[in-house]
Protein backbone atom coordinates (compact mmCIF):
# COMPACT_ATOMS: atom_id res chain seq x y z
CA UNK A 1 0.00 0.00 0.00
CA UNK A 2 0.79 3.64 -0.82
CA UNK A 3 0.74 7.23 0.36
CA UNK A 4 -1.07 9.96 -1.26
CA UNK A 5 1.96 11.34 -2.35
CA UNK A 6 5.10 9.34 -3.17
CA UNK A 7 8.86 10.85 -4.27
CA UNK A 8 9.41 9.97 -7.81
CA UNK A 9 11.68 7.15 -8.06
CA UNK A 10 14.82 5.83 -10.29
CA UNK A 11 14.76 3.16 -13.15
CA UNK A 12 14.42 -0.33 -10.91
CA UNK A 13 15.59 -3.86 -12.36
CA UNK A 14 12.91 -4.27 -14.29
CA UNK A 15 13.53 -8.14 -13.99
CA UNK A 16 13.39 -8.34 -10.16
CA UNK A 17 10.82 -8.52 -7.52
CA UNK A 18 10.18 -4.88 -5.98
CA UNK A 19 9.96 -4.27 -2.09
CA UNK A 20 7.71 -1.30 -1.20
CA UNK A 21 8.27 0.27 2.61
CA UNK A 22 5.97 2.36 3.86
CA UNK A 23 6.51 4.30 7.18
CA UNK A 24 3.48 6.03 8.50
CA UNK A 25 3.26 8.15 11.42
CA UNK A 26 -0.32 8.41 12.29
CA UNK A 27 -2.61 11.18 14.96
CA UNK A 28 -2.50 9.49 18.47
CA UNK A 29 -5.18 7.95 19.35
CA UNK A 30 -6.60 7.37 16.10
CA UNK A 31 -4.90 3.50 15.77
CA UNK A 32 -8.09 1.69 15.69
CA UNK A 33 -9.56 3.90 12.83
CA UNK A 34 -6.45 3.45 10.91
CA UNK A 35 -6.85 -0.49 11.26
CA UNK A 36 -10.48 -0.14 10.36
CA UNK A 37 -9.27 1.74 7.29
CA UNK A 38 -6.47 -0.56 6.80
CA UNK A 39 -8.70 -3.33 6.60
CA UNK A 40 -11.19 -1.94 4.10
CA UNK A 41 -8.98 -1.04 1.23
CA UNK A 42 -6.30 -4.21 1.94
CA UNK A 43 -7.94 -6.66 0.09
CA UNK A 44 -8.63 -4.30 -2.83
CA UNK A 45 -4.95 -3.48 -2.75
CA UNK A 46 -4.65 -7.79 -2.65
CA UNK A 47 -6.35 -7.74 -6.12
CA UNK A 48 -4.07 -5.31 -7.98
CA UNK A 49 -1.87 -7.11 -10.96
CA UNK A 50 1.41 -7.65 -9.76
CA UNK A 51 0.75 -7.41 -5.98
CA UNK A 52 2.37 -10.36 -4.13
CA UNK A 53 1.72 -9.54 -0.34
CA UNK A 54 1.51 -6.92 2.16
CA UNK A 55 2.43 -6.65 5.86
CA UNK A 56 1.34 -4.26 8.66
CA UNK A 57 3.68 -3.56 11.50
CA UNK A 58 3.51 -1.45 14.46
CA UNK A 59 6.23 -0.28 16.37
CA UNK A 60 7.00 -2.24 19.74
CA UNK A 61 8.16 1.29 21.08
CA UNK A 62 6.03 4.15 19.58
CA UNK A 63 2.31 2.78 19.33
CA UNK A 64 2.12 5.99 16.28
CA UNK A 65 4.70 4.45 14.32
CA UNK A 66 3.67 2.08 11.45
CA UNK A 67 5.15 0.31 8.94
CA UNK A 68 3.67 -1.68 5.79
CA UNK A 69 5.89 -3.61 3.55
CA UNK A 70 4.64 -4.94 0.05
CA UNK A 71 5.72 -6.78 -2.02
CA UNK A 72 5.23 -6.99 -6.41
CA UNK A 73 6.23 -8.83 -8.84
CA UNK A 74 8.28 -6.00 -10.30
CA UNK A 75 8.70 -1.78 -10.73
CA UNK A 76 6.39 -1.68 -13.95
CA UNK A 77 3.56 -3.49 -11.68
CA UNK A 78 3.75 -1.22 -9.23
CA UNK A 79 4.43 2.02 -10.52
CA UNK A 80 1.35 1.60 -12.98
CA UNK A 81 -0.72 1.39 -9.81
CA UNK A 82 0.58 3.93 -7.14
CA UNK A 83 0.23 6.67 -10.54
CA UNK A 84 -3.08 5.36 -11.33
CA UNK A 85 -6.58 7.36 -10.14
CA UNK A 86 -7.55 4.00 -8.73
CA UNK A 87 -4.62 4.05 -6.17
CA UNK A 88 -5.46 7.48 -5.31
CA UNK A 89 -9.20 7.03 -4.75
CA UNK A 90 -8.26 3.23 -2.84
CA UNK A 91 -6.06 4.93 -0.34
CA UNK A 92 -8.19 7.59 1.02
CA UNK A 93 -10.00 6.15 3.59
CA UNK A 94 -6.29 6.38 5.39
CA UNK A 95 -5.98 10.19 4.83
CA UNK A 96 -7.28 11.28 8.41
CA UNK A 97 -5.25 9.18 10.10
CA UNK A 98 -1.93 9.45 9.12
CA UNK A 99 0.31 12.61 10.06
CA UNK A 100 3.60 11.91 7.86
CA UNK A 101 4.36 9.32 5.78
CA UNK A 102 7.97 7.86 4.09
CA UNK A 103 8.25 5.44 1.08
CA UNK A 104 11.40 3.33 0.13
CA UNK A 105 11.68 1.17 -2.55
CA UNK A 106 14.06 -1.93 -3.44
CA UNK A 107 14.41 -4.14 -6.12
CA UNK A 108 15.05 -7.29 -4.42
CA UNK A 109 18.71 -8.87 -5.34
CA UNK A 110 19.36 -11.50 -3.07
CA UNK A 111 16.49 -13.36 -1.65
CA UNK A 112 16.83 -16.61 1.31
CA UNK A 113 14.07 -18.85 2.14
CA UNK A 114 15.15 -21.03 5.11
CA UNK A 115 12.15 -23.14 4.20
CA UNK A 116 13.74 -24.24 1.07
CA UNK A 117 16.09 -26.15 3.62
CA UNK A 118 13.52 -27.41 5.99
CA UNK A 119 14.07 -25.14 8.79
CA UNK A 120 10.61 -23.33 10.43
CA UNK A 121 10.92 -20.49 12.06
CA UNK A 122 8.38 -19.35 14.81
CA UNK A 123 7.27 -16.21 16.35
CA UNK A 124 8.37 -15.16 19.85
CA UNK A 125 5.62 -16.35 22.45
CA UNK A 126 4.11 -13.49 23.96
CA UNK A 127 3.36 -12.99 27.72
CA UNK A 128 1.02 -15.08 29.38
CA UNK A 129 -2.47 -13.17 29.61
CA UNK A 130 -3.22 -11.26 32.80
CA UNK A 131 0.36 -11.63 33.52
CA UNK A 132 1.06 -7.58 32.18
CA UNK A 133 -0.49 -4.42 31.63
CA UNK A 134 -1.80 -4.24 27.98
CA UNK A 135 -0.10 -1.35 26.19
CA UNK A 136 -1.50 0.74 23.37
CA UNK A 137 0.23 -1.31 20.66
CA UNK A 138 -1.62 -4.50 22.85
CA UNK A 139 -4.76 -2.51 22.34
CA UNK A 140 -4.61 -1.64 18.88
CA UNK A 141 -3.80 -5.71 18.04
CA UNK A 142 -6.88 -7.21 20.20
CA UNK A 143 -8.94 -4.03 18.38
CA UNK A 144 -7.54 -5.67 15.33
CA UNK A 145 -8.79 -9.31 15.96
CA UNK A 146 -12.25 -8.14 17.82
CA UNK A 147 -13.34 -6.46 14.58
CA UNK A 148 -15.75 -8.02 12.46
CA UNK A 149 -14.04 -8.28 9.20
CA UNK A 150 -17.34 -8.67 7.18
CA UNK A 151 -18.74 -5.60 8.97
CA UNK A 152 -19.44 -2.48 6.94
CA UNK A 153 -17.33 0.52 7.49
CA UNK A 154 -18.83 4.18 6.70
CA UNK A 155 -16.69 6.07 4.13
CA UNK A 156 -17.10 9.53 3.22
CA UNK A 157 -15.37 12.14 1.12
CA UNK A 158 -16.14 15.40 -0.54
CA UNK A 159 -15.66 16.67 -4.16
CA UNK A 160 -15.52 20.21 -4.88
CA UNK A 161 -15.26 22.42 -8.13
CA UNK A 162 -16.51 25.72 -9.58
CA UNK A 163 -18.82 26.85 -12.14
CA UNK A 164 -18.91 29.47 -14.39
CA UNK A 165 -19.77 33.04 -12.83
CA UNK A 166 -23.14 33.53 -13.83
CA UNK A 167 -24.31 30.28 -13.73
CA UNK A 168 -24.54 29.47 -9.86
CA UNK A 169 -28.69 29.46 -10.01
CA UNK A 170 -29.06 27.45 -12.57
CA UNK A 171 -26.18 25.08 -11.45
CA UNK A 172 -27.85 24.70 -8.04
CA UNK A 173 -31.30 23.72 -9.88
CA UNK A 174 -29.55 20.88 -11.36
CA UNK A 175 -27.90 19.75 -8.31
CA UNK A 176 -31.30 19.71 -6.47
CA UNK A 177 -33.57 18.87 -9.33
CA UNK A 178 -32.85 14.56 -10.04
CA UNK A 179 -34.55 12.05 -8.32
CA UNK A 180 -32.20 10.17 -5.63
CA UNK A 181 -30.37 6.82 -6.92
CA UNK A 182 -31.66 3.54 -5.30
CA UNK A 183 -29.54 3.55 -2.24
CA UNK A 184 -28.78 -0.16 -2.14
CA UNK A 185 -25.73 -1.07 -4.31
CA UNK A 186 -25.25 -4.44 -3.56
CA UNK A 187 -25.07 -6.71 -0.63
CA UNK A 188 -22.40 -5.12 1.20
CA UNK A 189 -22.85 -1.42 -0.33
CA UNK A 190 -25.19 1.12 0.24
CA UNK A 191 -25.40 5.04 -0.28
CA UNK A 192 -26.27 6.81 3.47
CA UNK A 193 -26.13 10.98 2.95
CA UNK A 194 -25.03 13.09 -0.01
CA UNK A 195 -25.47 16.51 0.57
CA UNK A 196 -24.57 19.33 -2.17
CA UNK A 197 -23.27 22.86 -1.00
CA UNK A 198 -22.63 26.47 -2.69
CA UNK A 199 -20.78 29.13 -1.83
CA UNK A 200 -20.18 31.79 -4.61
CA UNK A 201 -19.08 29.54 -7.70
CA UNK A 202 -17.94 27.00 -5.61
CA UNK A 203 -19.93 23.92 -5.37
CA UNK A 204 -18.97 20.86 -2.70
CA UNK A 205 -20.56 17.69 -2.47
CA UNK A 206 -20.35 15.88 1.16
CA UNK A 207 -20.77 11.90 0.07
CA UNK A 208 -21.28 9.16 3.05
CA UNK A 209 -21.35 5.63 1.96
CA UNK A 210 -21.56 2.38 3.85
CA UNK A 211 -18.92 0.02 2.45
CA UNK A 212 -17.14 0.42 -1.10
CA UNK A 213 -16.98 4.15 -1.93
CA UNK A 214 -15.90 2.99 -5.76
CA UNK A 215 -18.68 0.42 -5.99
CA UNK A 216 -21.15 3.02 -4.70
CA UNK A 217 -20.00 6.02 -7.22
CA UNK A 218 -19.81 3.82 -10.20
CA UNK A 219 -23.63 3.07 -9.29
CA UNK A 220 -24.09 6.69 -9.21
CA UNK A 221 -22.87 7.40 -12.19
CA UNK A 222 -24.77 4.62 -14.01
CA UNK A 223 -28.05 6.13 -13.08
CA UNK A 224 -30.27 7.76 -16.10
CA UNK A 225 -31.15 10.89 -13.82
CA UNK A 226 -27.82 11.52 -12.62
CA UNK A 227 -26.16 11.22 -15.98
CA UNK A 228 -28.39 13.31 -17.18
CA UNK A 229 -27.55 15.96 -14.64
CA UNK A 230 -23.80 15.67 -14.73
CA UNK A 231 -24.28 16.23 -18.61
CA UNK A 232 -26.25 19.61 -18.24
CA UNK A 233 -23.54 20.52 -15.81
CA UNK A 234 -20.77 20.63 -18.06
CA UNK A 235 -21.87 23.14 -20.26
CA UNK A 236 -21.45 25.52 -16.72
CA UNK A 237 -18.24 23.97 -15.35
CA UNK A 238 -14.98 26.19 -15.76
CA UNK A 239 -12.75 22.89 -16.03
CA UNK A 240 -14.02 21.14 -18.88
CA UNK A 241 -15.04 17.13 -18.44
CA UNK A 242 -15.71 14.83 -21.05
CA UNK A 243 -17.51 11.88 -18.56
CA UNK A 244 -17.77 9.39 -21.91
CA UNK A 245 -13.41 9.37 -21.21
CA UNK A 246 -13.51 6.87 -18.41
CA UNK A 247 -9.86 8.35 -18.15
CA UNK A 248 -10.58 11.94 -18.31
CA UNK A 249 -13.92 11.34 -15.57
CA UNK A 250 -11.51 9.78 -13.45
CA UNK A 251 -8.73 12.60 -13.12
CA UNK A 252 -11.37 15.29 -12.67
CA UNK A 253 -12.26 13.24 -9.91
CA UNK A 254 -8.90 13.22 -8.51
CA UNK A 255 -8.20 16.82 -8.73
CA UNK A 256 -11.90 17.55 -7.29
CA UNK A 257 -11.37 15.16 -4.24
CA UNK A 258 -10.92 16.43 -0.65
CA UNK A 259 -9.79 13.96 2.01
CA UNK A 260 -11.85 13.07 5.39
CA UNK A 261 -9.52 14.61 7.34
CA UNK A 262 -11.70 13.35 10.84
CA UNK A 263 -15.16 12.86 11.81
CA UNK A 264 -16.43 13.07 15.56
CA UNK A 265 -20.07 12.14 16.72
CA UNK A 266 -21.14 12.75 19.82
CA UNK A 267 -22.80 10.28 22.76
CA UNK A 268 -26.71 9.43 21.69
CA UNK A 269 -29.28 10.91 24.05
CA UNK A 270 -30.33 8.91 27.06
CA UNK A 271 -33.78 8.52 25.73
CA UNK A 272 -32.22 6.66 22.57
CA UNK A 273 -34.58 8.56 20.21
CA UNK A 274 -32.73 9.71 17.43
CA UNK A 275 -33.18 13.38 16.67
CA UNK A 276 -33.31 15.34 13.65
CA UNK A 277 -30.61 17.34 12.23
CA UNK A 278 -29.98 19.88 9.91
CA UNK A 279 -26.70 19.86 8.19
CA UNK A 280 -24.47 23.00 7.85
CA UNK A 281 -21.16 23.43 5.97
CA UNK A 282 -18.24 26.04 6.08
CA UNK A 283 -15.40 26.89 3.29
CA UNK A 284 -12.56 28.41 5.18
CA UNK A 285 -10.41 30.73 3.68
CA UNK A 286 -7.33 29.22 4.78
CA UNK A 287 -3.44 30.74 4.05
CA UNK A 288 -1.59 28.82 1.79
CA UNK A 289 0.01 25.70 3.44
CA UNK A 290 -1.75 26.00 6.43
CA UNK A 291 -4.37 23.55 5.91
CA UNK A 292 -3.60 21.09 8.44
CA UNK A 293 -2.81 23.08 10.80
CA UNK A 294 -6.30 24.63 10.94
CA UNK A 295 -7.88 21.07 10.59
CA UNK A 296 -6.17 20.49 13.81
CA UNK A 297 -7.25 23.48 15.79
CA UNK A 298 -11.01 22.72 14.30
CA UNK A 299 -10.67 19.24 15.88
CA UNK A 300 -9.66 19.77 19.27
CA UNK A 301 -12.53 22.04 19.62
CA UNK A 302 -15.24 20.02 18.38
CA UNK A 303 -13.84 17.04 20.44
CA UNK A 304 -15.07 19.41 23.21
CA UNK A 305 -18.16 20.67 21.91
CA UNK A 306 -19.70 17.49 21.11
CA UNK A 307 -18.63 15.80 24.18
CA UNK A 308 -21.51 15.83 25.85
CA UNK A 309 -24.81 13.87 23.72
CA UNK A 310 -27.08 17.03 24.82
CA UNK A 311 -25.06 19.48 22.98
CA UNK A 312 -26.39 21.04 19.53
CA UNK A 313 -23.62 19.17 17.43
CA UNK A 314 -24.28 15.78 16.37
CA UNK A 315 -21.69 15.35 13.84
CA UNK A 316 -18.72 17.37 12.89
CA UNK A 317 -16.56 15.86 9.62
CA UNK A 318 -13.95 18.01 8.38
CA UNK A 319 -12.44 17.68 4.67
CA UNK A 320 -8.99 19.00 3.18
CA UNK A 321 -7.06 19.17 0.35
CA UNK A 322 -4.26 21.60 0.06
CA UNK A 323 -5.23 25.00 1.17
CA UNK A 324 -9.56 23.89 0.54
CA UNK A 325 -10.89 22.98 3.86
CA UNK A 326 -14.31 21.81 4.04
CA UNK A 327 -16.49 21.71 7.50
CA UNK A 328 -19.50 19.64 7.80
CA UNK A 329 -22.01 19.92 11.09
CA UNK A 330 -24.59 17.97 11.75
CA UNK A 331 -26.40 19.88 14.30
CA UNK A 332 -29.39 18.92 16.76
CA UNK A 333 -30.37 22.55 17.00
CA UNK A 334 -29.54 26.12 15.41
CA UNK A 335 -26.22 27.83 16.24
CA UNK A 336 -27.48 31.37 15.02
CA UNK A 337 -26.45 32.64 18.29
CA UNK A 338 -23.38 31.15 18.86
CA UNK A 339 -21.40 31.64 15.71
CA UNK A 340 -18.06 31.27 17.55
CA UNK A 341 -19.30 27.11 18.33
CA UNK A 342 -20.50 27.09 14.41
CA UNK A 343 -16.93 28.08 13.41
CA UNK A 344 -15.41 25.57 15.83
CA UNK A 345 -13.51 28.46 17.81
CA UNK A 346 -12.53 28.80 21.00
CA UNK A 347 -12.50 32.20 22.29
CA UNK A 348 -10.29 31.18 25.09
CA UNK A 349 -7.82 29.25 23.46
CA UNK A 350 -7.37 28.70 19.96
CA UNK A 351 -8.89 32.27 18.20
CA UNK A 352 -5.91 33.88 17.95
CA UNK A 353 -3.90 30.40 16.66
CA UNK A 354 -6.47 29.80 14.25
CA UNK A 355 -6.88 33.43 12.84
CA UNK A 356 -3.49 33.32 12.51
CA UNK A 357 -3.83 30.31 9.71
CA UNK A 358 -6.89 31.85 8.36
CA UNK A 359 -6.55 34.56 5.50
CA UNK A 360 -8.39 37.25 7.42
CA UNK A 361 -7.32 40.75 9.02
CA UNK A 362 -5.44 40.51 11.93
CA UNK A 363 -7.18 40.26 15.02
CA UNK A 364 -10.36 39.66 13.39
CA UNK A 365 -11.54 36.28 15.71
CA UNK A 366 -11.32 38.72 19.03
CA UNK A 367 -14.35 40.54 18.50
CA UNK A 368 -18.13 39.12 18.03
CA UNK A 369 -18.50 41.17 15.31
CA UNK A 370 -14.98 40.11 13.24
CA UNK A 371 -16.26 36.10 14.12
CA UNK A 372 -19.61 37.15 12.28
CA UNK A 373 -17.56 38.46 9.38
CA UNK A 374 -15.89 35.44 8.91
CA UNK A 375 -19.46 33.64 9.43
CA UNK A 376 -20.70 35.19 6.37
CA UNK A 377 -17.53 34.98 4.48
CA UNK A 378 -17.61 31.37 4.92
CA UNK A 379 -20.77 29.69 5.22
CA UNK A 380 -22.09 28.13 2.31
CA UNK A 381 -25.58 27.57 1.21
CA UNK A 382 -27.40 24.25 1.45
CA UNK A 383 -28.39 23.41 -2.27
CA UNK A 384 -29.71 19.78 -1.61
CA UNK A 385 -29.46 17.08 1.75
CA UNK A 386 -30.11 13.68 0.50
CA UNK A 387 -30.64 10.52 3.07
CA UNK A 388 -31.19 7.66 1.84
CA UNK A 389 -33.45 4.94 2.55
CA UNK A 390 -31.05 2.27 2.46
CA UNK A 391 -34.08 -0.33 1.96
CA UNK A 392 -34.72 1.47 -1.29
Amino acid sequence: METLVHPAAPAAVDTAKLRVLLMLEIHEGSEQRFLEAYEHIRHEVAAVPGHLRDQLCQSIEDPTQWLITSEWTGSAEYLAWVDSPEHQLMVQPLHGCVRGTRSLRFAVARETDVRAGGVTTKAPKRAAAGKSKAGPADKARVAAKTTRADAPSVVRCALTFTVKPGSEAEVARILAGYKSPKARVNATTSLRHTSVFMLGNRVVRAIEVEGDLRAALRHVAEQPQVRAAEEALNPHLEEARDLNDSEAARAFFMRSSLAEIYHLTAPEPKSGKQQKTTRRAFLYPVRHGSGESAAALLKRRDEQAIASASGPIACSSVFLRGDTLVRVLDLRRSLDDDPALALGIDRKESAARLGRLLDIEEGQLDTDEGIRRLLATCETTLVTDRRADRDA
